[in-house]
C-alpha cells in the first residue's frame, strides 16, 4: 500500500491540478477543479474529471462517472474541497461517499462560506480518510480568482504587456501595431481563452480598434467578455469590440457614474452594457468597485491588456495578481511610449510582484511576475 503523502500522492496531485488548469476560463462563476481517482495498491490511474464548461459537471463527478464501479475503496485526489452544500442535485461529497472511496486527498478548502469545512466534516464522519494540503500552493493558484471572489470581492487579475526591447509600446493610428513576432501573439491569445474578462482603455480602442477575442483555431468559442474603461465615453460605436463574436460573451463600457444614461442616447454600440463606476479624488475611475461589480457579475479571471495608463493604474491601486511581460529582442519601428523604464524586475518589485518564470516564444521573452500573497 502506497504510505501517506508518499511520492505517488505528489504525481497523483499534479495530474489533478493539470485537470483543472483545462477548465480555466470556461467554469465561472464556479471554479475550476481537477480530480483524479487512483489505485494506491497498484498505482493505476482508474480516471480523470475536470470542472465543464458552464461550472457544471464538477471535477469530482466527472471522475466518478468516468471510473464507475472502480471507484469502490480507491482514493481520490482533488483540487479543491468538494461541495457539500444543500441544492437540487445531490453534492459531490453525496457522491463520493456513494461511491465508496476510502480516501480523498485535496489540496486546498473551499472559502466560500457555504461549503467551506462541510465537505471534509461530511467525508470525515462517514469515516473516508481526508488529508487537506497537498500541492496547496500550486492549486490555490490555479483557483485563485474563485478565491479572491469569495474573499476580497474581486476578481484574479492578470496584467498583459508586449513591449519592444527598451520596454516601449509602439504608438498605433487606429489599426494593431505588433512589436512582437507570431508566436507571442499566439500565448496572447491563449491568456484570452483562460479569461473569463478581458479589460482595456478606450485610449487603446481609438489606437489599435482591437477585437480582444481569441482566435487561436478551435478555440473562437473562449473568447471572453469585452470591457473598456470610457470616462468620457470616446470609445465610437464603429468599434470592433462592439461586434458580436459569439451569443455568449459580454461587452461592458465602464464609465463614469451616469454614463449609463448617456450611452442609451447613442446608438450603435451592439448593446454593450455600462457600469456606473464612481471616480476617485484625482478623477479615475474607482477600480476596486469596478473589479468589486464584475465579481458579482459572476468573473472570476480578469485580463488587462492596455494601455499603459491602465497598465499603471491597475498597478498604483494593488490590484494586480500577475503580470505577464513579453518583450521583443528588436526595437519597435516608428513611434512609440515608454512602458517600464529601467530594469524591469526592479520596476516591478515595487508593487511587491516578483519574477517566477522566464521563458522565450520565439524570438521574443516572456517573463512572469506574481504577488506573494495576493
Amino acid at each position: 500500500m502506497i504510505t501517506e503523502r508518499s511520492s505517488f500522492d505528489r504525481q497523483m496531485m499534479g495530474i489533478a491540478i493539470r485537470m483543472a488548469k483545462r477548465g480555466i476560463g470556461t467554469t465561472a462563476p464556479n471554479p475550476a477543479v481537477g480530480a483524479v481517482i487512483a489505485d494506491e495498491a497498484t498505482g493505476e490511474v482508474i480516471a480523470r474529471g475536470w470542472t465543464q464548461p458552464g461550472g457544471r459537471p464538477h471535477a469530482e463527478k466527472e471522475a466518478l462517472a468516468r471510473a464507475g464501479g472502480r471507484a469502490r475503496g480507491r482514493t481520490m485526489y482533488v483540487t479543491l474541497e468538494p461541495c457539500a452544500h444543500t441544492g437540487r442535485i445531490p453534492t459531490c461529497a453525496d457522491a463520493m461517499l456513494n461511491a465508496g472511496l476510502r480516501r480523498v486527498v485535496c489540496a486546498i478548502p473551499d472559502p466560500n462560506p457555504v461549503v467551506s469545512g462541510r465537505g471534509f466534516a461530511q467525508l470525515r464522519a462517514q469515516g473516508v480518510d481526508v488529508d487537506v494540503g497537498l500541492r496547496a500552493d500550486e492549486a490555490r493558484w490555479v483557483t485563485l480568482g474563485h478565491i479572491l471572489r469569495q474573499t476580497a470581492h474581486r476578481p484574479f487579475v492578470q496584467l498583459k504587456m508586449a513591449l519592444d526591447a527598451d520596454g516601449n509600446i509602439a504608438a498605433g493610428d487606429g489599426a494593431p501595431v505588433w512589436v512582437t513576432g507570431p508566436g507571442a501573439r499566439a500565448y496572447a491569445h491563449l491568456l484570452r481563452a483562460e479569461a473569463d474578462a478581458i479589460l482595456v482603455g478606450s485610449g487603446t480602442v481609438l489606437a489599435d480598434d482591437p477585437e480582444l477575442t481569441c482566435r487561436l483555431p478551435g478555440l473562437g468559442f473562449r473568447s471572453p467578455d469585452r470591457i473598456v474603461l470610457d470616462t468620457r465615453l470616446r470609445t465610437p460605436a464603429s468599434a470592433k469590440v462592439f461586434r458580436q463574436n459569439t451569443t455568449k460573451e459580454r461587452v461592458w463600457v465602464a464609465a463614469a457614474v451616469g454614463g449609463a444614461k448617456r450611452l442609451a442616447m447613442t446608438p450603435g454600440h451592439g448593446g454593450a452594457l455600462v457600469i456606473d463606476v464612481g471616480l476617485s479624488d484625482g478623477g479615475a475611475l474607482d477600480l476596486a468597485g469596478l473589479l468589486e461589480t464584475l465579481a458579482t457579475s459572476g468573473i472570476t479571471r480578469l485580463m488587462v491588456e492596455g494601455g499603459p495608463t491602465v497598465w499603471q493604474a491597475f498597478l498604483d491601486a494593488g490590484l494586480a495578481d500577475e503580470v505577464c511581460v513579453v518583450m521583443s529582442n528588436t526595437r519597435a519601428a516608428g513611434p512609440s511610449m515608454t512602458v517600464i523604464p529601467g530594469d524591469p524586475g526592479a520596476y516591478f518589485a515595487r508593487y511587491k510582484l516578483h519574477r517566477t518564470q522566464s521563458r522565450n516564444l520565439g524570438d521574443d521573452r516572456l517573463t512572469v511576475y506574481r504577488r506573494e500573497s495576493p
